[in-house]
């Protein structure tokens, strides 16, 4: 919590399951109104946050081209020059090589689609627009790091310029990668943050590394962010999976992609890979369990997301993946938000980030994971992890230090 006890007033467009609101409303910022088109992340939304006002299905159609700057003002019950900060992320499939990797290369999908081709790719602009209109004290883009290269960089030259003729003092646009503040996973994402003050916003600094020392705490890992999970929170339902598609994870090591379904097996003493939405039509994917040939739950890639388990994802499987893969990770968020509030008006914190993973050691988390899954399923275990040892028998499960009862 910051050591100031005021609020800053936020609007959030593309708000999906809201994992930037998560983060900026933990670090002191009062989201007004959120925004998104999609049914499942409106009612997530209202489930989680139940006075938050939502502009979306059933009831509108929180398509952002058919809001006015008068009725964002109305709805969110502010004036102008009351807003203190507006946030998005506008779809970032247009500008994902995440996105274009899951069609062959020899696909014309393959490459990315750009500013110009993609209906989507032109709601950045509608965004824009919007902020030159309501005149946010601070304003805030997040996007895959694509956006800053696509068509020759010329589509956020033309973001940069007309923000910056708005009168906005806006950041050289940076790149984070959320392991590097303690997100448990690989996950790279560009920044555009602009203030009317002229103050900077800088790049807030990492805090955690490959290398620990002094300056940096270890990389969060996959068995540390499922530490403690158990089966009565919401959302760990598992899906079924094919005999022959278990039999195929089986023989795969750490890190080791399966071809034939498109999915790796995560690292456990390692960050993830980058959690992913999966198609836009709701066929959801996640990566493959580190002890466990199947893939992760809902909950398991929040965890890796670091949404509190409190936090529910309502809709069918498929779009509950969307809405977990399509998000920021709440820690990020808040990493970004205590930065923001720190250069803007010089506020310090001192408490610690709210959505940071279980304070434990790698070696106890992943000796947990492992003793877990071999409790729990041990027909599922991979190849490798049988070659250890581990087997129903005591002397195998005491060789490993396991006392299951």
């Amino acid at each position: 919590m910051n050591c100031s006890k005021e609020k800053f007033n936020a609007i959030s467009f593309f708000t999906g399951a809201g994992g930037l609101d998560l983060g900026f409303e933990a670090a002191g910022f009062d989201v007004k109104l959120s925004i998104d088109i999609m049914l499942e992340s409106c009612r997530s939304l209202r489930h989680n946050f139940p006075n938050k006002l939502v502009f979306g299905p059933p009831d509108f159609s929180g398509n952002i081209n058919e809001l006015t700057p008068d009725l964002i003002l109305k709805m969110s019950k502010l004036k102008r020059g009351e807003i203190d900060l507006m946030i998005g992320g506008p779809p970032c499939q247009p500008f994902s090589m995440a996105a274009a990797q899951r069609f062959l290369k020899s696909d014309e999908n393959f490459k990315r689609k750009g500013f110009e081709c993609d209906q989507k790719g032109q709601l950045i602009f509608s965004y824009t627009e919007l902020i030159v209109a309501l005149k946010p004290k601070v304003f805030l883009i997040e996007n895959v790091p694509g956006i800053l290269s696509i068509d020759g960089g010329s589509g956020i030259k033309v973001v940069y310029d007309t923000l910056t003729k708005a009168g906005y003092t806006v950041c050289t646009p940076f790149i984070l990668d959320a392991k590097d503040f303690g997100v448990p996973q690989n996950r790279r994402r560009a920044f555009v943050i602009g203030t009317l003050s002229g103050n900077k916003i800088t790049a807030p600094h990492p805090t955690h590394s490959s290398e620990p020392s002094l300056l940096f705490q270890a990389h969060t890992t996959v068995s540390q962010a499922l530490f403690g999970l158990n089966d009565q929170i919401l959302n760990t339902e598992i899906r079924d999976h094919k005999a022959s598609s278990v039999n195929r994870y089986k023989g795969l090591k750490f890190g080791e992609r399966e071809k034939l379904g498109r999915v790796d097996r995560l690292d456990p003493r390692k960050p993830s890979k980058t959690v992913i939405a999966g198609g836009s039509g709701g066929g959801g994917r996640s990566h493959l369990h580190p002890y466990l040939a199947r893939t992760m739950s809902v909950r398991e890639c929040a965890r890796l997301q670091t949404f509190p388990d409190k936090f529910v994802f309502l809709g069918k499987n498929g779009r509950q993946f969307t809405q977990v893969g399509n998000a920021v990770p709440p820690l990020l968020a808040e990493v970004l938000a205590r930065r923001i509030l720190e250069c803007e008006y010089k506020i310090k914190f001192k408490a610690p980030y709210t959505f940071r993973s279980p304070d434990v050691s790698i070696e106890t988390a992943d000796k947990a994971l492992l003793k877990k899954s071999v409790k729990e399923h041990p027909e599922l275990l991979y190849s490798d992890v049988k070659s250890m040892g581990l087997c129903s028998n005591h002397k195998c499960k005491k060789k490993l230090g396991f006392n299951f009862i």
